[in-house]
């Protein structure tokens, strides 16, 4: 997939950056887009000429399609869409918790996937590419209380309704299901968790695969620690 172009929203930290950095050592074009400009501009000054940072509100319509264009503008297609960008909830539950913090939350985890989905469609179709979206293993299990993970299993619905959707045009659907990861999405470092490092290489594995494989999922947890007797 040399000079391929891939997306990545959420791109300036974390699963998205190191997704970035990995597709770059594979020979990969990326658009890097998040809100943080800042941050963007430093991961794109370390990978060179063959990233580009736009500034986005996934939130926001106008915004994403701008974020295309500019991709377009820049590398003429697009080979992959990674719908990465999200946020956490705060502790309270259902029945205490901040329902501003559910908002952005929502709109973010939620319709921000929606948004990216519908504004790159025809740039996928047209390369027969592939899109990939970060669910999360709390979008597989019941959580107490835990409107992030209502927000992920309408991801993980997202993913499986619009690969239907696509079915026939050639375009790929992935979903990545990380469990917990040592990211800066938490504000204490967790124990036992996964690396982003980890996480991009499973986004590289799904996207080096030949056009008539289909890798729907990928659930990946970090291995239990170690029992001591």
């Amino acid at each position: 997939m040399r000079d391929a172009v891939l997306l990545i929203t959420g791109g300036s930290t974390g699963i998205g950056a190191a997704t970035a950095r990995a597709a770059v050592a594979e020979g990969w074009r990326v658009a890097l887009a998040a809100r943080t400009a800042a941050t963007l501009d430093s991961l794109v000054d370390e990978l060179g000429g063959q990233a580009i940072a736009i500034t986005c509100d996934v939130t926001d319509k106008a915004s994403q399609q701008a974020m295309v264009n500019t991709t377009l503008d820049r590398f003429g297609r697009i080979d992959a869409v990674f719908a990465n960008a999200g946020i956490g909830g705060k502790p309270g539950g259902f029945t205490g918790a901040d329902s501003d913090v559910w908002k952005d939350m929502i709109l973010t985890n939620v319709y921000g996937v929606g948004l990216t989905i519908q504004c790159t469609a025809q740039a996928l179709k047209a390369s027969r590419g592939h899109l990939l979206i970060t669910g999360s293993a709390a979008g597989r299990v019941t959580i107490p209380g835990s409107m992030y993970s209502a927000t992920k299993w309408a991801v993980s619905a997202i993913g499986y309704g619009v690969r239907e959707e696509l079915r026939g045009t050639g375009v790929r659907t992935t979903l990545i299901e990380p469990g917990m990861v040592d990211t800066p999405f938490f504000d204490d470092r967790p124990e036992h968790a996964l690396s982003d490092r980890d996480i991009a290489a499973s986004v590289m594995y799904a996207l080096s695969q030949p056009a008539h494989v289909d890798v729907n999922e990928i659930l990946v947890r970090p291995t239990p620690p170690i029992d001591d007797d």
